[in-house]
């Protein structure tokens, strides 16, 4: 379907919409730029991105780093904003996250009496499930679940989204043998954020270090073996 056009062409998404590979952009006198393919006279995303639009030439700008959420995936995110009927969050995507009242309380919302700073504020870093999400409106998110909520304690390892696979390793091998070596609980957003919490600060501060090494040496091979070894040296640099 036609959504707009643009130059009295037709094109088929928003100018910053999110695209996946093999969408078809726009169609008639346009030019193929950056992370796009021309077949005859149709425009087509090679890449995931954001599609722009600019004159005749139709470009997606890759999203290679950034999250794209998915229904189910757990999330570490920091509100950012407060409506009469919920939060505004950063999920560390294109899109901010939307975290209704309703996902909150555990009874009904009344926003003459219930103040909603007093529960979570501007700043306040929640962990958080996706529930609902499309190309055509914000991603919807809850905390009404066990395990899900106000982080209070702890630190925060942010990572690239499309590293987060290798830190959990094939059948949880990775996360396992961090939170195992680093005595710390170690809870992963799809995101890129990384909440950890141990018995010190010391053990947190290890946890970090490790992440961000898989992070940066994550296409060489033997690396758990190198995790390993560092966090041994680290612990043993402390007595």
């Amino acid at each position: 379907m036609i959504l707009k056009e643009v130059l009295d062409l037709p094109v088929f998404f928003e100018n910053r919409e999110i695209v996946t590979p093999g969408d078809l952009l726009a169609e008639g006198g346009f030019d193929a730029g950056r992370n796009t393919y021309k077949i005859d006279s149709k425009i087509y995303a090679c890449k995931l991105g954001l599609v722009e639009y600019k004159g005749r030439t139709v470009n997606v700008v890759a999203l290679n780093t950034f999250y794209v959420p998915s229904i189910g995936d757990l999330v570490i995110g920091k509100i950012v904003e407060i409506n009469l009927h919920g939060w505004t969050v950063d999920i560390n995507s294109p899109y901010f996250a939307t975290l209704r009242a309703s996902e909150v309380f555990n009874k009904p919302y009344k926003p003459q009496k219930d103040e909603l700073s007093e529960f979570l504020n501007i700043g306040d870093l929640i962990q958080a499930k996706v529930i609902a999400y499309d190309r055509t409106r914000d991603p919807l998110i809850t905390i009404r679940e066990p395990g899900l909520g106000k982080i209070t304690h702890g630190q925060i390892a942010k990572v690239s989204p499309a590293k987060i696979p290798r830190i959990i390793g094939r059948k949880g091998s990775m996360i396992s043998m961090l939170k195992r070596e680093t005595h710390c609980n170690i809870i992963v957003g799809q995101n890129g954020l990384i909440h950890i919490y141990g018995r010190n600060s010391e053990d947190e501060r290890i946890a970090v270090l490790a992440i961000k090494k898989i992070e940066f040496e994550a296409h060489t091979s033997g690396l758990t073996d190198r995790i390993t070894e560092m966090i041994s040296k680290e612990r043993g640099s402390d007595k």
